[in-house]
């Protein structure tokens, strides 16, 4: 079956120097993962996981661009029937980062933008975020972040779905939102999110099955179908460890597609 990934990153050296990710690497098994990754290694674990199409991001931080929208756009060129690009900014300075955000998209191709906002200690109703929807919702493309606690050891506070995310769907009705890392332990928050406003979805990334919230495999199940987009957050989790206990999911075969690639290729404009 033709899987989307909808939240990777082929990391930097730069990006795996970060202080942040030392609490990851004994949590998730990763402790040799210190050194950039060959891009085929990433291509060769989306083979082995069925995944035949990855969204992977630019990282912007204060110590500055982790990886470069640049630097997705090539990973991309060498592989444009495998990789999508998602683009990045950095939040502080709101007029550059508007038109990084339009030359990412209309020179290089990027198909949408993240912003995780624990990187910076500002939730997503921050003033400084606006500016960036509203150019969202001109050049058509989803605007991606992250929900739930951290693993890095920065605050968990801006992860909250009610109020931060909440706001922001209020504000911006026209934006399509995809939240990744499902939220927990406000699980139940996202889920009502998604439920109020029609153009904010859920995405998986950073959970195995077996770890998903028992409320969300419910919601996926029900009137969720068309809501939650599978993710990994590889290469911290690889789509063949995210997906091994699928079939435990119970999913009928409509919602199974719709979950591994049919919501990604809606939301994300994705022939």
């Amino acid at each position: 079956m033709d899987i989307v990934d909808a939240w990777m990153q082929h990391p930097t050296e730069r990006m795996l120097a970060q202080d942040w990710f030392d609490s990851l690497r004994p949590w998730i098994g990763t402790e040799e993962l210190s050194t950039a990754l060959p891009l085929e290694s990433t291509i060769a674990a989306m083979d082995a996981g069925g995944v035949t199409t990855g969204l992977i991001s630019a990282w912007y931080a204060a110590e500055g661009p982790l990886v470069s929208n640049d630097e997705v756009a090539d990973f991309v060129a060498q592989y444009p029937d495998r990789l999508v690009g998602v683009a990045s900014v950095d939040l502080r300075q709101p007029v550059t980062a508007v038109r990084e955000l339009r030359r990412a998209v209309r020179e290089r191709g990027l198909r949408a933008l993240r912003i995780v906002p624990w990187v910076w200690g500002l939730p997503p109703n921050d003033r400084r975020y606006y500016p960036l929807y509203a150019e969202c919702v001109e050049l058509g493309i989803p605007f991606c972040t992250q929900v739930g606690h951290t693993g890095p050891l920065r605050t968990s506070e801006t992860g909250r779905p009610i109020p931060y995310l909440d706001d922001v769907a209020l504000e911006f009705p026209d934006l399509t939102i995809v939240a990744g890392h499902i939220g927990y332990p406000w699980t139940a928050e996202m889920i009502a999110l998604a439920t109020k406003y029609p153009n904010v979805h859920i995405d998986t990334s950073a959970y195995t099955v077996r770890r998903y919230p028992p409320e969300l495999v419910r919601y996926l199940r029900t009137n969720g179908r068309r809501k939650v987009l599978f993710g990994t957050n590889y290469p911290m989790i690889t789509a063949e460890k995210a997906l091994s206990d699928l079939e435990t999911l119970a999913l009928d075969t409509e919602t199974t597609e719709l979950f591994l690639n049919g919501n990604a290729r809606r939301v994300f404009g994705l022939s």
